[in-house]
């Protein structure tokens, strides 16, 4: 469901909007200071724009959702997940999944194509955010990301609540040397031609995970089908990122 206030314009979740302690959005692509290729909300400091418009762009944010801090990692489509307290933000970790229990600390990763997915466990109050593009769930960073809740929150995961931004559909995911870029137990998710259903993927290794159908929803919009809102590396190459946020209030 799309919002929009001033000129931000985001989309929520039905998992997620209800609950009173925590913000989650999606950050369409209106209402921010960036041009050319990354007009306007370009939350990416890695894709070329400028500097200054990105800062102005990412105030923009951390203003809306009300938070103390508003946390970006070094995304390098991994499978590393890290801790985020008010003690490690004077570095920008290497990671692809972050996790905090702190409140007022809001959790952005940055995307165009690529899965972002927003994830709580309610009984523990801890947040979560996670990139996830093809080499992610090659490596199963959800998974990873659900051990680490487990591991160090006792957090169970029939609580855990995921919710996956818009990405590439299985009408836009190919891959023409699938053989050489994904293992053989992947080759099974090849649609027509080329192309791969990475939802199902992505649904498929949280269910595995220990997560529960219920509490699983994807925004079902394809970045590359939709350039008026998102924006696509694989449809543009030089473009700029949305950003999905989540935080406890």
């Amino acid at each position: 469901m799309q919002f929009e206030k001033s000129k931000l314009q985001w989309v929520e979740y039905d998992l997620l909007k209800d609950h009173p302690i925590i913000d989650a959005k999606t950050y369409l692509r209106h209402g921010g200071a960036s041009e050319d290729k990354f007009f306007s909300l370009n939350l990416s400091n890695q894709v070329g724009d400028s500097p200054d418009s990105v800062k102005m762009n990412r105030d923009l944010v951390k203003q809306d959702i009300q938070a103390s801090n508003l946390v970006f990692v070094n995304q390098i489509h991994s499978n590393y997940v890290v801790e985020i307290t008010k003690d490690s933000l004077d570095k920008i970790a290497d990671a692809d999944a972050i996790v905090t229990k702190e409140k007022g600390m809001a959790l952005a990763i940055t995307h165009a194509d690529c899965q972002a997915a927003l994830i709580f466990d309610p009984e523990n109050e801890i947040i979560a955010a996670v990139h996830a593009g093809f080499r992610g769930l090659i490596k199963n960073i959800y998974q990873k990301t659900i051990d680490f809740m487990k591991g160090k929150f006792n957090s169970k995961p029939q609580n855990i609540v995921a919710c996956i931004s818009a990405s590439l559909c299985p009408k836009h995911s190919e891959f023409k040397n699938y053989k050489k870029e994904f293992p053989e137990s992947f080759w099974s998710y090849k649609k027509d031609n080329y192309d791969f259903d990475l939802w199902k993927i992505a649904k498929d290794q949280l269910m595995k995970a220990g997560l529960e159908d219920k509490n699983i929803e994807f925004a079902n919009e394809c970045t590359y089908c939709n350039e008026k809102d998102y924006f696509s590396f694989r449809k543009d190459n030089k473009t700029g990122r949305n950003a999905s946020v989540i935080c406890l209030k």
